[in-house]
């Protein structure tokens, strides 16, 4: 069997009426229709394999009660069995290896060297800055473009596994991206490149990541296989064996007066939850907030904790929060590019300026010296032995700086409160057999569920954090996400175990309340409430911003129905724009801009990259950001303008048909919301059509003909 999920359905929705439902608008016989369980507004059924995807295919934007609701299909857990259930993970993770490699491969053989670089997967024509050793015997390679010109728009990041080779021939190495800056990219790899020449040519291809998806592997099968210890406790959680467990707390304990009620109470459950608790932190409610007070008053009753997220980003963003707590915090990995005063708190940094570190520097210098002395006998004759007798003098001296580096390496995870790193990042050897009375996961909507158990071994408690409602993890093969590898370990268990483990952050400080109505609506319940503070803030409010059309309402539909900008596919790409679309963003981006508004107030977001990279060449302004929306998750500007770039005779709206993408992108702006679309296009599906409806009903619906000029 698998497993129908139902979302947004109306209130005092039965049983009985979603099998009338199933087998009125789906056409399935009744006796098919297994479990089902109604939880709040969302519900889950059971149905036979075959029929998941039809049914969500036939179900999904249905109006029900006057509601559109919300229909996906996913593999049932299995965890009833959980031998089942891991092995269908490492299946799905192994499906998914298989697709990420042919995804690669393919990509190679249909694009040019420029095509590759034009989408974002390269870095060609790259010549050798700098060759520094780093921490650990890794050799850090600094790399920018020949002609000394920025580096261009790329999908490569801190974290990303790449292959560094040599354009001219077949040499290449693996490594991974440890920084990367405007001008330059710095790749980490285990040993130096054997022919450094500045006059070189590199090209940097993104890879597979397989020390990641080992560890993966290593984690179901150590949580398989646990037994009698606190990861089989935690598994039986997990899989729905037992029931999570809490304790009560002091309500007489204060609490800042900065935390408003929702925030209180999803605390307390959490530092009472004795496994398992879960904060659902939809847009702008503090959700890292949140979990920081946690954290901090783990800490101050003696407990140690490990902070982690999938992405670089959301390490750094946790990080930067928990080092204002008073806590000796440590951050383990590359980390992103932060301010000098947070540099100082990551493990290379620390390890660097250990006085300990002084001799082993030294010996490793002396070491490397002997070696190039062992070398250099060419003329003369050595006495006997006399070249072995170096080279072991050199192989001890490197083992005793080895050893003192391990020796501060300790030290200081010995001395920390809190280590912060991304899933993947651990390595278990570093940690060796220290346990940790917290494990804390923030975003952890954002990756799919074996990553999440690589440190479930070393913990006693587990916090989630994140919003289901937003985007899913990133699956490239399709046959694993239909059998349900892109739902979350977050949304599974919200599933399985609902308000037994969960709290709901419910004040949001971010959007005007016309900009969040919409995505509470769909999406939270209305249970959102737009806090006092922002609730009719509007762009004109900020100082030396002019009072105009553009900046005293907070919402904009500009619709392009009839305007004749109907979307392309990008040349020699898959990707899709509008150039139409693009210039009415551009004029809008130049409408902002006259107010006063400065550049690094506005974001510019569209769902496809080649609309993006579009943008970024009809938009010449500084500072401003343009991203694609998945970019963007998490991030926020004053103002935001949304290009959704379909617009076709077909009514086809691509991967917008996943909802949760625009709840992303209309969950960004502050103080003012443009969205820049195609009305008969997107209108042909429910959820855009209700919320033209919602654009209506709050007087934001505009035309493309009202700028006449345009067409």
């Amino acid at each position: 069997m698998a497993i129908l999920h139902l979302d947004a359905l109306p209130p005092q929705t039965t049983k009985g009426t979603i099998v009338r439902l199933l087998t009125q608008v789906g056409e399935i016989d009744k006796q098919r229709i297994g479990n089902i369980a109604i939880q709040g507004r969302s519900a889950t059924v059971e149905v036979p394999d075959t029929w998941a995807a039809r049914l969500a295919k036939k179900l999904d934007g249905t109006d029900l009660a006057n509601r559109h609701i919300r229909a996906w299909p996913a593999t049932a857990p299995s965890t009833g069995n959980r031998e089942d259930h891991f092995e269908r993970m490492i299946r799905l993770l192994e499906m998914e290896a298989v697709a990420e490699a042919e995804q690669i491969v393919q990509s190679q053989r249909r694009l040019s060297p420029a095509q590759a670089e034009k989408a974002g997967t390269s870095l060609i024509n790259m010549t050798l800055r700098d060759e520094a050793a780093g921490l650990g015997g890794r050799v850090l390679v600094t790399l920018g473009k020949k002609s000394r010109e920025p580096l261009p728009w790329t999908r490569l990041g801190i974290g990303s596994p790449v292959v560094l080779s040599e354009q001219e021939s077949d040499e290449h190495w693996r490594g991974v991206v440890s920084y990367r800056g405007s001008h330059t990219i710095e790749v980490a790899m285990p040993q130096p490149l054997p022919s450094a020449e500045a006059k070189t040519a590199y090209r940097i291809d993104v890879s597979t990541d397989e020390v990641a998806r080992q560890r993966q592997r290593v984690a179901m099968e150590r949580a398989r296989s646990a037994s009698g210890d606190r990861l089989a406790q935690l598994r039986s959680v997990f899989l729905g064996e037992t029931t999570p467990t809490q304790q009560v707390i002091d309500a007489a304990e204060k609490f800042d007066g900065r935390l408003n009620a929702s925030q209180i109470d999803a605390i307390r459950f959490a530092l009472g939850a004795k496994d398992l608790s879960m904060i659902h932190g939809p847009p702008g409610t503090g959700k890292t907030t949140t979990v920081v007070e946690v954290i901090r008053r783990a800490v101050a009753r003696g407990d140690k904790v490990l902070a982690c997220a999938p992405s670089n980003m959301a390490v750094d963003n946790l990080f930067e929060k928990l080092l204002t707590i008073g806590a000796r915090v440590v951050r383990l990995g590359h980390p992103a590019r932060v301010m000098p005063e947070l540099r100082t708190h990551t493990l290379d940094l620390m390890v660097d300026d250990h006085e300990d570190m002084q001799l082993a520097k030294k010996l490793t210098r002396d070491a490397h010296a002997l070696y190039r002395r062992s070398s250099r006998f060419t003329r003369a004759k050595p006495a006997p032995g006399e070249r072995h007798s170096l080279r072991e003098e050199a192989k001890n001296m490197l083992a005793d700086a080895q050893r003192l580096e391990r020796q501060v390496i300790q030290q200081i995870l010995d001395n920390a409160d809190i280590l912060c790193a991304t899933l993947t990042g651990l390595d278990s050897t570093l940690l060796g057999r220290r346990r940790f009375e917290w494990l804390v996961i923030d975003e952890a909507c954002q990756t799919t569920e074996p990553t999440c158990w690589i440190p479930l071994s070393v913990c006693e408690r587990v916090l989630l954090a994140g919003d289901h409602c937003q985007l899913p993890p990133t699956v490239v093969s399709r046959e694993a996400a239909s059998e349900g590898f892109a739902v979350s370990l977050f949304e599974r268990l919200m599933e399985l175990h609902g308000e037994q483990v969960s709290r709901r952050l419910t004040v949001q400080y971010r959007m005007h309340e016309q900009i969040m109505s919409f995505s509470s609506q769909q999406f939270y319940e209305s249970e959102l409430i737009a806090d006092a503070s922002v609730r009719h803030h509007l762009l004109h409010d900020l100082p030396d911003i002019e009072l105009s059309e553009a900046t005293f309402s907070p919402v904009a539909f500009v619709d392009t129905a009839g305007a004749g900008f109907d979307d392309e596919l990008e040349p020699d790409g898959e990707s899709r724009r509008n150039p139409g679309e693009a210039e009415l963003v551009r004029r809008k981006v130049q409408a902002l801009r006259e107010t006063g508004l400065a550049a690094s107030d506005i974001a510019v977001i569209a769902p496809y990259a080649a609309q993006v990279r579009l943008l970024r060449d009809v938009i010449d302004t500084e500072r401003l950001e343009i991203d694609t929306v998945d970019g963007f998750q998490g991030r926020e500007k004053e103002a935001v303008i949304i290009s959704l770039v379909r617009s076709n005779s077909n009514g086809d709206i691509g991967f917008l048909a996943d909802v949760r993408r625009m709840n992303v992108a209309l969950t960004r702006a502050r103080r003012k919301l443009i969205v820049v679309g195609d009305s008969a296009t997107i209108g042909t599906h429910l959820f855009y059509q209700q919320m033209l409806d919602y654009f209506e009903q709050i007087g934001a619906y505009h035309t493309v003909w009202e700028e006449p000029d345009l067409l």
